[in-house]
């Protein structure tokens, strides 16, 4: 956001403040300065008039002028401008001059013709670019009286200042935001409108124009005509300040609508009437409707004239050939705008988007009142009577607060009456309920981001400063910081480095998965799809860890690892789209790499093996046979238990799929980390007594379930009995289809030593339990 000083005076009195000043409290206030030029123009540069311009006779492109700057002669002057002719009057240089670019102005011969100053354009000034001939002076600048210094002129002698908003600011994108918060801040009020005196009127606008809005819109409009006699002719200190926020507008309308914008903050659109109107005589009708994108149309005779904020089309776009022009202006709830014109690529959009997607002014009459000012001092321009407009009944947002709460909030203690002065300065509207001692704040519609009280201590910050509230020392009393978040965390780190103490290697895998390769699996496919994948082979969420676990060891394998464990953590989706964290698991080829511990080929991996590297990992867990997984090898396959509950599942991949991928004997197991039991462990009494094991080699059917013993035993709830597990499988040609299955027991009291009558007692019951089963000892 670009502003002057002079131009920022039209609207609050700064002129007893300096420019520093002005830049430090801007600073202050959040609106951070990002550079200022200063322009001043040179001593001996003057007010001068050209009484004669002819061509000189040596040259083609040269003019001899005769130029009065208040002295008793006039001065001869070569100038070779384009655009100089008699009448005109310009900044003149006088001999003696020193120009910003260093350059000396001296008596001199031009093609033969004495040459005693230098008429200027006004780069050759160091001001900003307005043509590419000289500059030609009017009043706007002030009253133009011959010989008087161009310093002397304020207009000429600025300083611009550029302003770094951030989005929120939308309310600052005009002279008058900037201004309305400095009043804030210097405690300055603002300039009071001077009243211009109508005119004579050409026609009411209600004669050509009548607008409807037949739904309720998050905005409103206003619409005004004019009609253009002759050329209109932009005043200098209008073409200066264009210069400066780069105005690239060709027609003058335009450009007067851009200078209105950045005074106001208001919107506006300029139609070419006799474009949309069936005549001149004829009368148009304005329809504002509700486009599918959100935003507010603006139809004639079902043509589209543009989206409010958003884009004009070519429809109506006014040219150097139009005469009757409607002005509309405009204000469209930013977050409307925003949404329709970023929610689709496709949508046009011009330069307005950019102040109306953060809050443009919605006060149109200030935009229209500066607008026609600008008019009314041009002759070309008859102005039509009236206005015809769409407001929109919108209640403001209002905040409630107590004062106390908000000086608590800041930090320092604030006056009431501070607060309040503050908040009236910003445009807010306030109540006070002295009872209750509670305030309550309209929020104006050009501060969409005011939403809660914290936004209201935000401003009294701002205009105080921060710098004047006093440090205080910091508070800090801690609460413990273990919540589920950070037990979930802790929990998966001690896992992760449990599985990398026995051996696992951690994966990190991208979240989307081949849809083709996942199908080969047997799982379905998750409903939500991703509109632009990075390639085709990853253009699907994955529900499984396992196929990128795969995709891994494949490659481990093909660069010569004979032994290949991974593990990772991650988030997989279900068909449904349901999001979970998982933690899968793979051993693949031999136990470990071949060393000179364990030999030149150590034993392949097998389903114990693994199983038992997992419990190391995660606790003790129960396995249970199971069929479900379609991937996995149905003789070697299992769901996992923990205190009860299915956590996941564990088993061989099928050979099927181990050929298809060129992979060795491989398992794998993929556990639900939310289904994960983790309990605090408990130190419990142990025994002081020893202990006394026993093994029973029971013979079974070979297909007979160990899980059917396990229950059988338990159910006896013997005390003694610590612990029994499985040891030996034999089977020989004299057993037949059943095998010897040797069972270690553990016998243990808490006080006392355990005697053999005892523990052969405690055999005993158990032999008698298991043949009721049909298992007998061999």
């Amino acid at each position: 956001m670009i502003i002057s000083k002079n131009w920022l005076n039209e609207r609050i009195d700064v002129s007893n403040i300096s420019v520093d000043e002005i830049c430090q409290k801007l600073n202050s206030i959040g609106l951070e300065v990002d550079s200022l030029t200063k322009f001043n123009i040179p001593k001996n540069i003057v007010v001068g008039y050209v009484k004669s311009c002819v061509n000189h006779e040596n040259s083609d492109h040269l003019h001899v002028c005769e130029v009065d700057v208040g002295k008793d002669e006039a001065l001869q002057i070569v100038c070779g401008a384009p655009n100089v002719a008699a009448g005109q009057f310009v900044a003149c240089a006088l001999i003696g001059a020193v120009m910003p670019s260093g350059l000396e102005i001296k008596a001199a011969k031009l093609r033969g013709v004495a040459s005693s100053g230098m008429l200027c354009s006004a780069t050759e000034l160091g001001l900003l670019k307005l043509n590419d001939g000289i500059m030609v002076l009017d009043e706007s600048i002030g009253k133009l009286v011959l010989g008087k210094e161009l310093s002397e002129y304020e207009v000429l002698n600025d300083e611009l200042i550029e302003v770094e908003l951030t989005p929120n600011r939308g309310d600052c994108l005009s002279i008058n935001g900037i201004a309305r918060d400095l009043s804030a801040a210097f405690d300055i009020p603002l300039k009071e409108r001077v009243q211009r005196e109508e005119e004579e009127k050409l026609l009411g606008i209600g004669r050509i124009l009548s607008v409807h809005c037949d739904e309720k819109i998050d905005g409103s409009f206003l619409f005004r005509a004019i009609e253009l006699k002759d050329e209109v002719e932009i005043c200098l200190r209008t073409s200066l300040r264009l210069a400066s926020i780069e105005c690239n507008s060709s027609h003058p309308i335009q450009k007067a609508l851009d200078y209105a914008t950045h005074t106001t903050g208001v919107i506006f659109r300029a139609y070419d009437f006799e474009k949309i109107a069936k005549s001149k005589d004829d009368k148009i009708n304005i329809d504002i409707k509700i486009e599918k994108n959100g935003s507010y149309g603006i139809y004639c005779d079902e043509k589209c004239l543009g989206q409010a904020g958003i884009y004009q089309t070519d429809v109506a776009k006014i040219d150097e050939n139009s005469k009757v022009i409607l002005i509309e202006a405009s204000y469209s709830n930013p977050v409307v705008v925003a949404n329709a014109a970023h929610g689709d690529k496709s949508q046009p959009k011009d330069e307005a988007v950019y102040r109306s997607s953060r809050g443009s002014e919605p006060k149109l009459s200030l935009g229209m009142d500066v607008l026609f000012d600008l008019f009314s001092i041009n002759k070309s321009i008859t102005p039509y009577a009236g206005a015809s407009q769409v407001l929109f009944d919108k209640e403001q947002n209002i905040i409630s607060f107590n004062c106390a709460d908000l000086c608590n909030m800041i930090g320092t203690d604030v006056a009431p009456n501070e607060v309040v002065k503050i908040l009236k300065k910003l445009g807010f509207d306030i109540n006070i309920n002295s009872e209750q001692e509670q305030i309550y704040a309209k929020v104006p519609f050009y501060r969409h981001d005011i939403l809660n009280t914290h936004d209201i201590c935000e401003e009294i910050v701002r205009i105080i400063g921060i710098d004047n509230i006093p440090s205080k020392p910091l508070k800090f009393s801690e609460k413990n910081r273990i919540n589920d978040t950070f037990s979930s965390y802790q929990h998966s780190k001690n896992i992760r480095y449990k599985a990398a103490s026995v051996g696992f290697f951690e994966c990190v895998h991208y979240i989307f998965d081949s849809a083709e390769e996942l199908l080969s699996l047997g799982f379905k496919p998750c409903k939500a799809e991703i509109v632009n994948p990075i390639n085709n082979e990853l253009a699907a969420l994955k529900p499984t860890l396992i196929n990128h676990l795969l995709n891994s060891c494949e490659r481990n394998i093909k660069n010569s690892k004979k032994s290949v464990k991974l593990f990772e953590l991650g988030d997989v989706f279900s068909e449904n789209g349901e999001q979970s964290s998982k933690f899968g698991f793979l051993a693949s080829g031999l136990k470990s790499e071949p060393t000179l511990l364990n030999g030149a080929k150590p034993l392949d991996i097998d389903f114990f093996e693994f199983a038992n590297l997992i419990q190391n990992i995660i606790g003790k867990i129960e396995l249970k046979k199971s069929d479900k997984v379609p991937f996995l090898s149905e003789f070697e396959q299992a769901e996992i238990y923990q205190n009860g509950e299915c956590i996941g599942y564990i088993g061989r991949v099928d050979l099927n799929v181990e050929l298809r991928r060129d992979l060795p004997r491989t398992y794998v197991c993929e556990l639900d980390f939310a289904s994960m039991k983790f309990e605090d462990k408990i130190a419990k009494v142990y025994s002081k007594f020893p202990s006394v094991s026993r093994d029973l080699s029971l013979v079974i059917q070979k297909d007979f379930a160990y899980l059917n013993i396990k229950n059988c035993i338990e159910e006896l709830k013997i005390g003694a009995l610590k612990e029994f597990l499985p040891v030996d499988i034999y089977a020989d040609e004299n057993l037949g289809d059943k095998v010897s299955l040797t069972i270690k027991f553990t016998f243990q009291d808490a006080n006392k030593t355990l005697e053999d009558e005892e523990v052969s007692s405690i055999i005993d019951n158990i032999t008698s339990t298991l043949e009721k089963l049909g298992i007998g000892l061999r």
